[in-house]
C-alpha cells in the first residue's frame, strides 16, 4: 500500500497481466514511472513505417510528448522523420538510448536484450503480451531496468494524466483540464 501512495492513484487501476506473480516486478508503479521520467531517447525496435501499426501509433505519441524515438527497423531508412537502423548495435555512439521498446515476438526478445545491454542503454520495455523471461534476465544481468507486458504510451498517459482523452477511465477524479491531443 505504501508504493501507492508514493505514486498516486493512477497506480491502482488494474490491468490484466499474462505475467506470473514472480514477474510482477516488471509492471511495479514506481519503477515504471521512474523509467518514464529518467528518459528522453526511445530506440523502438520493430517500429512500422505504417501508420495503422500500433508501434507508428505509439511513437508518433511518444514524439509529440518530447522523446526523441529512434527507429530500428531492417526494412526502413526513415520513418516520422528520423534514421531507421537495421539493429540496435547500429545506432551511433553518440546517441544515448534511455529505453528500448521492444514491438517484437518474444522469441526475438533475448538477443534484443543481448544488444540493449551492448549498447548501454538504461531499460527494455517489452510491449503488451511481448512476454519473455530469458530476455528479461539478460537484461537485468546487464544492469538494465525491465518492464514487461506493458505499453509505454498507455503507461504514460496513465501518469501524466491524459488516457480519459482516449476514452479510458484513470479513476482519477481531477478540477484540472487536460490538454487536447490533436
Amino acid at each position: 500500500m505504501s508504493n501507492d501512495k508514493k505514486v498516486g492513484p493512477a497506480s491502482r487501476i488494474s490491468m490484466n497481466t499474462s505475467l506470473s506473480a514472480e514477474q510482477h516486478k516488471y509492471i511495479d508503479p514506481n519503477l515504471i514511472r521512474r523509467v518514464l521520467l529518467d528518459s528522453k531517447t526511445i530506440a523502438m525496435v520493430g517500429l512500422s513505417p505504417k501508420s495503422e501499426r500500433p508501434s507508428h501509433f505509439v511513437a508518433t505519441y511518444l514524439q509529440y510528448e518530447g522523446y526523441r524515438v529512434i527507429p530500428v527497423n531492417p526494412r526502413a531508412d526513415e520513418i516520422l522523420g528520423e534514421k531507421s537502423y537495421p539493429d540496435l548495435k547500429s545506432i551511433p555512439d553518440d546517441i544515448q538510448i534511455d529505453i528500448v521498446d521492444v514491438f517484437r515476438r518474444p522469441e526475438d526478445c533475448p538477443n534484443i536484450a543481448a544488444d540493449a545491454v551492448a549498447i548501454g542503454a538504461k531499460a527494455i520495455w517489452f510491449q503488451l503480451h511481448v512476454i519473455s523471461q530469458e530476455a528479461a534476465d539478460i537484461a537485468e544481468a546487464g544492469g538494465l531496468d525491465v518492464v514487461m507486458d506493458r505499453c509505454v504510451k498507455i503507461e504514460h498517459g496513465r501518469y501524466n494524466g491524459s488516457l480519459h482523452w482516449v476514452g479510458m477511465n484513470t479513476e482519477i477524479i481531477s478540477a484540472r483540464r487536460g490538454r487536447k491531443y490533436l
